[in-house]
C-alpha cells in the first residue's frame, strides 16, 4: 500500500508542477505579448492609444510577476500564489478587452486570455 501511496504522491506533484509551470509559461507568453503591443503605442497618441499602452504595460508587469512567484523553488503560502493568481487573472482580462478594441491586437488580446484561463486552472488545482 506504501508504494501505491508513495507513487500517488509522486503523480501528483509532478502534476502540480507541470500546471504550474503551463501557468508560468502562459505569463511569460502574455508578458511579451503585452510589452510588445505597448511599445508600438506612440505616447501622447490619444486617450484610447494610452489606455491601451498602460494596459499592456500593467499587464506585463502583472505577469512577470506571477510568473516570478511561480517559479520560485518553495510552494509558498497557498493563499498568497491565489491572490497573485486572481489579480493576474483580472488584469489579463480588462487587459484583453482593451486589446479586442484595437485592430491588428487580437493575438495579444488571445495571450492574455490564455493567461487567463492558465491562472484560472491552477488556482483550481490549489483548492
Amino acid at each position: 500500500m506504501t508504494t501505491t501511496s508513495t507513487t500517488t504522491s509522486q503523480q501528483e506533484l509532478i502534476q502540480f508542477l507541470e500546471d504550474r509551470f503551463a501557468c508560468a509559461q502562459a505569463c511569460t507568453d502574455c508578458a511579451r505579448a503585452c510589452a510588445l503591443r505597448a511599445s508600438l503605442v506612440d505616447p501622447g497618441s490619444g486617450d484610447e492609444q494610452e489606455l491601451l499602452r498602460r494596459k499592456g504595460i500593467m499587464c506585463a508587469e502583472v505577469c512577470d510577476a506571477t510568473c516570478r512567484v511561480l517559479s520560485e523553488q518553495n510552494r509558498q503560502d497557498e493563499d498568497g500564489i491565489r491572490v497573485q493568481l486572481e489579480w493576474c487573472r483580472t488584469v489579463c482580462l480588462e487587459s484583453a478587452h482593451v486589446f479586442d478594441r484595437r485592430p491588428g491586437a487580437e493575438q495579444t488580446a488571445e495571450a492574455c486570455r490564455a493567461c487567463a484561463r492558465a491562472c484560472g486552472d491552477f488556482m483550481a488545482t490549489l483548492a
